[in-house]
């Protein structure tokens, strides 16, 4: 008498795990993930009536009403503020510098962090402003 094994039916592989785990990969880099440098302290830009679209990438320096600085996203002191611009600059001379500055800021402080980023190298500054919401 011979008996006979049951045929073994194979399984259709499923994709369900794999999808899983790519949401679980996108959520993780989103929460995880930095879009763009915020200040450590608020900031509110001014209102501009003309301009273009900000343009992405490069650094943004922020600085709000008392003169403090914030280099992407992180308080840096007078001291290190040059280090750190000439730092990346040095890896890449033509970086777009955004400088976003508190609409209460007066001219006085604004004007001397621009030119001291022209002294150390910057080729474009930007000064970020935003549409009026009236």
């Amino acid at each position: 008498m011979k008996l006979r094994r049951p045929h073994q039916r194979t399984h259709a592989e499923t994709v369900v795990p794999l999808i899983d785990v790519v949401f679980f990969l996108l959520i993780f880099f989103m929460m995880v993930g930095r879009m763009d440098a915020t200040a450590p302290f608020s900031v509110t830009p001014p209102y501009g009536t003309t301009g273009s679209p900000m343009p992405s990438g490069g650094i943004t320096v922020s600085v709000d009403a008392t003169g403090s600085l914030a280099v992407d996203g992180f308080d840096t002191p007078d001291a290190g503020f040059d280090a750190r611009i000439t730092a990346r600059l040095s890896e890449n001379p033509d970086l777009l510098i955004r400088v976003n500055a508190d609409r209460m800021t007066p001219l006085r402080i604004v004007l001397p962090v621009v030119s001291r980023l022209e002294s150390l190298g910057a080729r474009d500054v930007v000064l970020v402003v935003t549409t009026d919401p009236a």
